[in-house]
């Protein structure tokens, strides 16, 4: 690029030295716009040492062929720019586009994945075209698409958690007025009412999110209580003594479980409570069965006893009988 422009200059001062120099006017008007052009598409931020070369060369010009020749080097560097802000553009999309598929939403909501795909398209072929101011503001238009529904993705996603959890049951009048705004949401969306429809998603979205805080906050207190239930039958038990090494670990997951509530962290408290409760119980299981094995083991000694005994008595009855 260097040697580009240094070329480009030695030309120009040959021909500043042997003509008059004409009117700059257009001259300036085509360097302006070439710049903005390669600002518009983000040349700085991809060629950041020949765009201080280009603007320098822009800076120093006075005179018509100084400026043809910084509008030279701004279109170069648009030139470069273009595919690697087409491509930028395409893998942001396509990125999100992955996204949202992978929710799940778009298997319920087709139709709405289809229109965002039709308007990338579009932009694709704007730019293969040559319409690149067009292609451009397509392509944000097809990601603003893209992003509205992965706001409806959120919504679907916490939805089905908090069926999939059974959190309605902690919450139930907001999940039905967050189902009555989500429903008011794709209405509005289906209409093009695009902004009504994203401020009737977000409320539901916020709603949904609140069950769901909600949710965890009522799960978490009752897994609490099922383990410490379950925690004092299994010391009432001595499954403490018994089988000490699971129910030390039992205690482990209870007192983890026990800081992550006083945290508020809801979701991970209920799951340590889970796995204490689940040990608990399986500390108390273990006892049993080897209090039932270790009975066994008893009752067999008694009968053994019992046998000896009867055996003694049997021998000491024939050794009396005979020495009568």
């Amino acid at each position: 690029m260097k040697k580009y422009i240094f070329s480009v200059l030695l030309i120009v001062l040959i021909g500043v030295s042997c003509a008059t120099t004409p009117d700059a006017g257009e001259a300036i008007s085509r360097a302006n716009e070439a710049r903005q052009r390669a600002i518009d598409f983000e040349s700085p931020e991809y060629f950041p040492s020949e765009w201080e070369e280009a603007e320098a060369l822009f800076a120093a010009a006075d005179n018509a062929a100084l400026y043809n020749a910084a509008a030279d080097a701004y279109d170069e560097l648009f030139r470069k720019t273009i595919p690697l802000y087409a491509q930028a553009r395409e893998d942001e999309i396509m990125a999100v586009r992955e996204h949202l598929i992978h929710t799940g939403f778009t298997d319920c909501f087709p139709e709405y994945l289809k229109n965002a795909d039709e308007i990338a398209l579009a932009a694709q072929e704007q730019y293969e075209a040559g319409d690149y101011y067009g292609a451009r503001d397509t392509a944000a238009e097809a990601m603003n698409e893209y992003e509205t529904l992965m706001l409806g993705a959120r919504i679907f996603l916490a939805r089905q958690e908090i069926i999939d959890r059974g959190f309605t049951q902690y919450d139930y009048d907001n999940f039905l007025r967050a189902d009555e705004v989500a429903q008011t949401a794709i209405s509005e969306f289906d209409a093009s009412n695009r902004q009504a429809a994203i401020e009737s998603a977000e409320e539901a979205l916020l709603r949904f999110n609140l069950v769901l805080a909600n949710g965890w906050v009522a799960y978490a207190a009752d897994r609490r209580a099922a383990a410490a239930l379950e925690r004092e039958l299994a010391l009432a038990e001595r499954a403490n003594i018994a089988v000490r090494d699971i129910f030390r670990e039992a205690e482990t997951f209870f007192t983890q479980a026990e800081e992550f509530f006083a945290a508020e962290n809801y979701s991970d408290a209920a799951i340590a409570y889970i796995e204490a409760e689940a040990l608990y119980a399986i500390s108390r299981k273990e006892t049993a069965e080897r209090r039932a094995r270790a009975e066994e083991v008893i009752r067999m000694a008694e009968e053994k006893i019992e046998e000896s005994s009867e055996a003694a008595a049997g021998a000491e009855r024939l050794i009396e009988g005979g020495t009568r």
